[in-house]
């Protein structure tokens, strides 16, 4: 059963029996990001970057993005870009996930270069992104995942140089290390998207104490802070809505990759640990544990993957799509997390054992960008036409207030 978990499936069939088939190059693209992150972002590298600053391997980033190419795998080249396609994208960062790759990644890859790609003015942005050679945060206040404008709290001020920002971003994830923000704000003709220098006069960052330490959050405070204009009135929302939902499709894919990891992991011990002299994989408690969580993560994967079809061609509501996406990948890598622990024993409640790394990720990402509960009341308003509840607890920049 681990060898049958070892490597992706190479097709897939949505809810509606549609067949989706990845390519030989997705394929090789899969094992290179594999062997990549088996030299440098292994278990012994994560723990190094979690006691860090800033949280990541400035030097294995760029070698991401210039070496790989996977930062901006799915930039048009015409943009510095690799040319490929979200579903390309999207194999790269599955594997990012299976290995608990630290780095802005959420900030940068998931939320900043789909926002500046969709935008009008991305100016001289995007290129040192896509290089790894800058980081990007995105200050944005969302309602489960979806573009809250009435949370936006920082006011844009015109000046004879161009822009200044005022106001505070609560929970800002990547914020800490992030070379470039780009904040939601509102002026005087309306909400535009703004990008700032992180260093600055004017932005103070102040980091947070966070239970993931592999993803760290920031509280970003605006003083004046010179901006430029990304994406004005006319587009700003256009251009958010399209980020946050590559974004929740991304961060569906990165769950999927935590999970297989965590399968693979847990098959592997059930196989060998020895209990009354058999393997505890023989006993039905544990074989039909790790039988529903299978099912749980290929549900998740295929949910993932028709998300990032749905925004690659247009073949569902991509709204919908993204939803159902994250309330099932949510809850299967929280499931699998658990289990894993469970399964392990005392050994995996240790510090040492690399499964409470997976779990309080799990519960981190559970909260990024709209919980399972979130996404299910979204599916229900859009499927059966439910009117949201008032009193729906409003998010800030992906983490529950």
């Amino acid at each position: 059963m681990a060898e049958e978990l070892a490597d992706q499936p190479d097709k897939m069939a949505d809810s509606q029996g549609a067949e989706y088939v990845f390519t030989e190059e997705q394929g090789q693209l899969r094992a290179a990001v594999r062997r990549f992150c088996a030299d440098h972002i292994d278990e012994t590298a994560v723990r190094a970057q979690m006691a860090s600053e800033p949280r990541f391997d400035p030097k294995v980033w760029a070698r991401l993005g210039s070496e790989l190419g996977v930062l901006g795998m799915s930039v048009p080249e015409s943009h510095g870009g690799a040319g490929g396609t979200l579903v390309d994208q999207a194999v790269a960062v599955e594997q990012l996930g299976a290995a608990l790759a630290c780095g802005p990644l959420f900030g940068t890859v998931y939320l900043a270069i789909p926002a500046l790609v969709a935008s009008s003015q991305p100016g001289d942005l995007l290129a040192p992104l896509i290089e790894g050679i800058r980081t990007a945060a995105f200050a944005v206040p969302d309602a489960g995942g979806d573009f809250d404008a009435d949370a936006v709290t920082v006011e844009a001020i015109p000046t004879d140089q161009g822009w200044t920002l005022t106001g505070t971003v609560q929970r800002v994830v990547d914020a800490g290390a992030a070379d470039v923000v780009l904040v939601a704000a509102a002026g005087p003709d309306g909400l535009g998207l703004y990008a700032i220098e992180a260093d600055n006069i004017g932005v103070q960052r102040i980091p947070l104490t966070t239970l993931d330490l592999t993803r760290p959050q920031a509280t970003v405070g605006l003083f004046h802070a010179p901006a430029r204009l990304v994406a004005g009135p006319a587009e700003a929302e256009r251009v958010i809505t399209h980020a946050l939902q590559i974004g929740a499709a991304l961060l569906a894919v990165e769950q999927v990759g935590a999970a297989q990891h965590l399968l693979d992991l847990t098959v592997d011990y059930a196989k060998n640990r020895l209990q009354f002299g058999r393997p505890i994989g023989s006993f039905q408690a544990v074989k039909h544990r790790l039988a529903d969580d299978l099912v749980a993560l290929e549900h998740a994967r295929s949910t993932a993957y028709h998300a990032v079809w749905a925004l690659t061609d247009g073949s569902d509501d991509p709204a919908l799509a993204v939803s159902i996406a994250q309330a099932t990948c949510s809850e299967a890598l929280v499931r699998v997390a658990t289990d894993t622990i469970q399964v392990h024993g005392g050994i995996g409640f240790t510090w040492e054992h690399q499964a409470h790394l997976y779990y309080k990720r799990a519960y981190t990402d559970a909260a990024l960008l709209g919980s399972a509960e979130a996404h299910r009341a979204r599916v229900a308003e859009l499927v059966l036409d439910v009117a949201p509840r008032k009193d729906a607890p409003r998010v800030a920049t992906g983490m529950p207030s």
